[in-house]
């Protein structure tokens, strides 16, 4: 899906912040003589920040123009190799590592396999790492949901994915552990979680564009999604200003590994 639109995707979404890493590497002891996996790079955007540690990175990405670009991207760094696969068809050769990172993409791997997959590649003591964005509003700030109601009912009528975000404060009251996971067994030890308020701003188009680069929008017939998001960035330019902001309670959440004889 996200494949269709790499440049897009790469332009609009949000990065993550700096504070995240610093926490990640005081959290794991990542440093750079670790070997690290990164499941569902994208264009590398949580990568080049890894990169930068100076640690070894194995990025494994399903989209290969996301991927193309990734490599693009990453080529000033020696120690990053993108391989285009999925995670659960990827061939490890026996490789095992010292922190698994998904940024934003550890939703879209199958859950019946996914926590004994990470187990499986991952050193005695080795990290799972999980960073995400989840969009969130404040009830004093005018928000785009809210504002553009109508025209998502008028375009895409009774459609599950429209909804208004979650309060911030909701988020934070309720979002722990491994979220929606139920139960890893004894594979993990319970998360450690990091929470750390971010915004972007646009003004109309950008917006649209944001949205154009978001599963639920590129999920619709082409014929709605752009009247659609033509539609909402004409309210962002009449209604508010032409300036909109888009806020997100980024995440972090991070579980070392049990070791095999503790299971």
């Amino acid at each position: 899906m996200f494949n269709e639109v790499p440049a897009l995707y790469d332009r609009v979404r949000p990065g993550y912040p700096d504070e995240l890493f610093a926490d990640l590497v005081a959290v794991t002891g990542l440093d750079d003589a670790s070997s690290v996996l990164e499941v569902g790079c994208g264009t590398g955007q949580a990568t080049r920040s890894l990169a930068a540690l100076g640690c070894p990175i194995t990025a494994v990405e399903p989209g290969v123009g996301l991927a193309a670009l990734a490599r693009r991207r990453l080529a000033a760094f020696r120690d990053v190799d993108v391989e285009t696969s999925t995670f659960e068809g990827w061939d490890d050769r026996g490789r095992r590592f010292d922190v698994l990172v998904a940024a934003s993409s550890w939703h879209w791997v199958d859950p019946a396999i996914v926590w004994r997959r990470a187990y499986d590649v991952l050193d005695p003591g080795g990290w799972v790492a999980l960073l995400d964005h989840v969009v969130v509003r404040r009830p004093e700030e005018p928000e785009v949901y809210a504002e553009t109601a109508d025209l998502h009912e008028r375009f895409s009528p009774g459609n599950p994915d429209w909804g208004h975000p979650p309060s911030e404060d909701d988020v934070r009251a309720r979002d722990e552990g491994w979220g929606p996971v139920d139960d890893l067994g004894a594979l993990f030890e319970p998360g450690i979680v990091r929470r750390y308020p971010t915004v972007q701003w646009f003004d109309g188009d950008g917006f649209a564009d944001l949205l154009r680069s978001t599963s639920p929008y590129r999920g619709l017939d082409h014929d709605v999604r752009e009247p659609l998001l033509d539609a909402i960035a004409e309210r962002v330019r009449t209604r508010m200003g032409n300036r909109a902001p888009r806020r997100y309670l980024t995440v972090l959440r991070t579980g070392r590994r049990i070791a095999r004889g503790n299971m």
